[in-house]
This record gives structure tokens, C-alpha cells and sequence, in this order.
């Protein structure tokens, strides 16, 4: 696990949104003992939603993050605010019915939404763009994807605007996709100017936030104690938004979390600016842009027309060999134009998923709430997890149970051999993704 954090952190000091913003001065440390209604584990979207939701509700709040704020996956993602789940809804449908899965789905809207209203009442300037292309590049994968829509539309109301051949030049100029469905709901957004937002929006409603405070164990009970090495939090209740790097920091802090996420490894390249003139021929509607492949591409287009290109996933605490030209040739491989076009950037990072790809959140006894297992989907559903326990710590659980009532499985193989059987899974679908 320290491996983990050693390469995710030294990687994501060449990203693009921290060379493209401009960091307070950290915050110190907690060195000190304290009490709130609230104590909040980790600093990244999930938790400073959580924090705003639960100082809105006029509750006490304290966030302990273990680096930065928004220094783990909430600060290097894609950027794509994307409606929906990365598991589909198939886990909801069938463990809840058309009735819970419509009811998550409509959050999942919701999740959209509320990004437009923090964005409004907190005045954050994150380059926010509507907009979302999904691609196919192979008959089946086409025929998968149509489906998927014409479900969407049927079961819930959700259209899209469906392209095919030629036609698909109007979407993206690249000769590499089959089909596509375009929507309006999904976007795109600078995700490190949002979560710096988030803070600052956290900070004016009084919440307390303490970084490089890495909770080190958990006192559970009617009361539970957060301990840091220089201090502790006492509070009537906990909120675990550290994801996968939970474990990391505090092994010993929610040992029973731990095989249900899964760390992997996600990449990104920054090219030099391309110009508005070159980016509109590459991405007409500048809208963000996801393939439908098991091992997927995402990419789209920053607000300085720099083609931000993703993928490329690790299952290995270390960062892959020749990252930067793996992804330039894969960039290449969809947008033969950028072939030559400097490479400024390339960071990323991990990110958890569950088993099933669908979120993950519970409770440990009474007062102990987590929020995990976003998988890639998490821009826009952290903020509706954050919510959702602010809600149920106020005691009103309903909406936070439609999604604690899913069931989740472990990753199999136990600590040692749950990645190499997760990477043999992985080789197959990739071999898949070719026919």
C-alpha cells in the first residue's frame, strides 16, 4: 500500500489541473484534540460534499485529509460529469426492482444537477461544458451501444441523439467509431478548480478541514475517536470518503472495507494547445467523450483546447513503462491529426471500483457511514453520496438506503492474489474488446 501512494502521488505532480491552478497555502495539520457532531475522512468530493451538506443542516464538521485536499482521485480524474452508474443498471434492476432502479437512476440526474447549483451558490469557476458522446468502434460494440440507449429511453425516460456511418463525423472527427449517442446532461468540468471550490465552500460554512491528518485508527462506539499522530476528533459520528486509499493511511481503520474496492491505476495525457480552430474539427460539440470497451478510452477537450486523453489502466502499484508514448499512440489511434502534437502533460492515479461496478455505500454499526466503489463515475456521483449521508445522519435514511441495500461481493484471492486474478479477468475482456 505505501507503494501505492508513493507512485500516485509523484505521478500526479505533472498533471495539468495543478499546473493550471493556483493552491492556497496548506492548511496545518490537526496537533490538537477536538470534538464535533461530524468527523469527516478524506478531502475529495465525496467528503467536502458531505461536510457542506451536514454544515447546511447546522451540524459541527471536522475533515481530516491524509495529503492535500482533492490530492488523490478527486483532483486528477477525466472531468466528466457523466449521468448514471459505470455498472449500468443492471445491479439495481435486479436486486431492487424497476422501482429502486428508477429511483437511482433519478439521483443519478439529481447528481448532475446539484453540480450546477454548487457551481452557482458557491461561484466556482471550473470551466464547466455540457455534453457527452458515448462511441462504439466495432459492429458488436455499436450494436451493444444502440441497445443500451434504446433501453435508457424505454425504462427511463432518458433520449439521446443516436449517429451511425457518416454520420458520426458530425460528433467526432475520427474514422475509428462506428456509431455514437450524444447527450446534454453529462459535461465536463475542471476537476481540481471544482473540488478547491468545494473546500472553500466547506471553510465559509464553518467546516474545519486539516490536511496531512491521516486517520491512523477509529475508536468505534456511541461516541467514535478519530486519531491522527498529532491529535484526535471525538464526534457523534463518522463519515469514511477515503475510497481506496483508505487502507493505505489506516489499515486498522475499517479492515472489512478493504476487499470490497479495488485500486486501479488510470491514465492521462495533456497535449500542447491545439487551437479552436483544429479542436472544434476534432470534437464538433466539445463535449466529453467515453468508448464502450472493457478497457475503455475517455477524452475531451480542456478549456485552453488541449486534447486531454485517458485510459490505459493498472492493476500494479507501480506506474506502466513508457507511459507517455503508450498513451500519445493510443491518442494517435483515434485521432491520427495528433500524432506529432507535444505531449505537456501525463499524470494520473487510482481510482477504487467494487465488483460490480456499482457504488458501494454503507454503514459500520449505527454511526459509521462510507461512501466507496464510485468506479470512474464518481465527478458527479461523490456529491450525491455526500448528500445522501448528510441526509441520513439527520435521520432521514431513505434515499442513502436505496443504495445501501445493494449487496457487494469481495474481490476474490484475499489480499495477495485478488490483483493478478482481477488482471487475468481483465485480459480477456480486453481480448473481447477486439471482436
Amino acid at each position: 500500500m505505501a507503494s501505492l501512494l508513493k507512485s500516485d502521488t509523484q505521478l500526479n505532480q505533472h498533471s495539468y489541473y495543478e499546473a493550471s491552478v493556483l493552491r492556497p497555502a496548506p492548511l496545518p495539520p490537526l496537533r490538537t484534540d477536538l470534538s464535533a457532531d461530524v468527523v469527516v475522512v478524506g478531502a475529495g468530493f465525496a467528503g467536502l460534499s458531505a461536510a457542506i451538506e451536514l454544515a447546511q443542516r447546522g451540524l459541527q464538521v471536522v475533515v481530516l485529509e491524509a495529503d492535500r485536499i482533492c490530492s488523490g482521485a478527486s483532483g486528477r480524474n477525466g472531468g466528466q460529469t457523466i449521468v448514471g452508474f459505470a455498472s449500468g443498471q443492471g445491479p439495481f434492476q435486479s436486486q431492487l426492482g424497476q422501482s429502486g432502479a428508477r429511483q437511482a437512476w433519478d439521483m443519478s440526474i439529481e447528481a448532475i444537477d446539484l453540480i450546477e447549483r454548487r457551481i452557482a451558490e458557491f461561484q466556482i469557476d471550473c470551466d464547466r461544458v455540457q455534453g457527452y458522446l458515448y462511441v462504439a468502434d466495432s459492429p458488436r460494440k455499436a450494436r451493444a451501444l444502440e441497445q443500451e440507449m434504446q433501453a435508457l429511453q424505454d425504462n427511463y425516460g432518458f433520449a439521446t441523439q443516436w449517429a451511425q456511418g457518416a454520420a458520426v463525423q458530425d460528433y467526432i472527427g475520427s474514422a475509428r467509431y462506428l456509431a455514437c449517442a450524444y447527450e446534454k446532461r453529462s459535461g465536463h468540468l475542471h476537476p481540481l478548480k471544482y473540488g478547491l471550490g468545494l473546500a472553500r465552500a466547506a471553510a465559509s460554512l464553518g467546516v474545519q478541514i486539516f490536511e496531512n491528518s491521516a486517520v491512523t485508527a477509529l475508536d468505534r462506539g456511541a461516541t467514535v475517536t478519530a486519531h491522527t499522530a498529532q491529535g484526535q476528533v471525538r464526534a457523534g459520528f463518522a463519515v469514511l470518503a477515503g475510497n481506496c486509499t483508505l487502507p493505505a493511511y489506516g489499515p486498522a481503520v475499517a479492515p472489512e472495507l478493504a476487499a470490497r474496492a479495488m485500486p486501479v491505476g488510470t491514465y492521462i495525457i495533456g497535449t500542447a494547445p491545439l487551437g479552436a480552430e483544429r479542436a472544434a474539427a476534432l470534437l464538433p460539440q466539445n463535449a466529453a467523450v467515453c468508448d464502450n470497451n472493457f478497457v475503455l478510452d475517455y477524452f475531451r477537450l480542456s478549456a485552453d483546447t488541449r486534447m486531454l486523453f485517458g485510459g490505459r489502466v493498472s492493476y500494479t502499484a507501480s506506474t506502466p513503462r513508457h507511459l507517455k508514448q503508450i498513451m500519445a499512440q493510443r491518442m494517435a489511434a483515434v485521432f491520427p491529426d495528433l500524432q506529432n502534437v507535444p505531449v505537456d502533460y501525463v499524470w494520473g492515479g487510482f481510482v477504487d471500483i467494487s465488483m460490480n461496478r456499482a457504488p458501494d455505500f454503507g454503514r459500520l454499526g449505527d454511526n459509521i457511514y462510507y461512501l466507496q466503489g464510485f468506479s470512474g463515475h464518481g465527478v458527479a456521483l461523490t456529491g450525491l453520496a455526500g448528500q445522501l449521508v448528510a441526509q441520513a445522519v439527520a435521520g432521514q435514511a431513505q434515499r442513502f438506503d436505496v443504495f445501501s441495500k445493494l449487496k457487494h461481493r469481495n474481490f476474490p484471492g484475499g489480499a495477495w492474489l485478488r490483483t493478478p486474478s482481477l488482471v487475468l479477468g481483465t485480459w480477456y475482456h480486453r481480448l473481447r474488446d477486439h471482436f
